[in-house]
């Protein structure tokens, strides 16, 4: 048991563009959220699709390959770890939000490397 740790793979479509923030220190962050479907059939037999949304936090090189190569719509594949936090909203209201800190990514859609005759990895 001792190797198991916060580990998440997930697999999904971008809902938006991601939205990527340049420090002066050169850090760079990257946000956008991820769809994942589950498909299932219920008791009368009928196929039901759950969506989930996640959101996703890169940094670092990540964050300025996410930037140039993904777009609202793409599939990817990442692997990170599940990070909560907390923050006040303009209302004075304390709110919790979880996401996912990615640590690898890949992209599905070859199409758009091989149109930009570029490689991202």
């Amino acid at each position: 048991m001792s190797t198991l740790r916060n580990r998440v793979v997930l697999i999904g479509h971008l809902g938006q563009t991601p939205e990527t923030k340049h420090f002066e220190s050169g850090k760079s962050l990257s946000k956008f959220s991820i769809a994942t479907n589950e498909t299932y059939k219920n008791d009368k037999g009928e196929q039901v699709t759950e969506t989930q949304w996640h959101n996703l936090v890169l940094w670092g090189a990540l964050a300025k390959t996410a930037e140039k190569y993904l777009d609202k719509g793409k599939e990817v594949i990442v692997e990170g770890k599940l990070q909560t936090r907390n923050y006040t909203d303009k209302e004075g209201v304390k709110r919790y939000i979880t996401e996912v800190q990615v640590s690898d990514l890949v992209l599905m859609s070859p199409k758009t490397v091989a149109e930009k005759n570029e490689v991202p990895f």
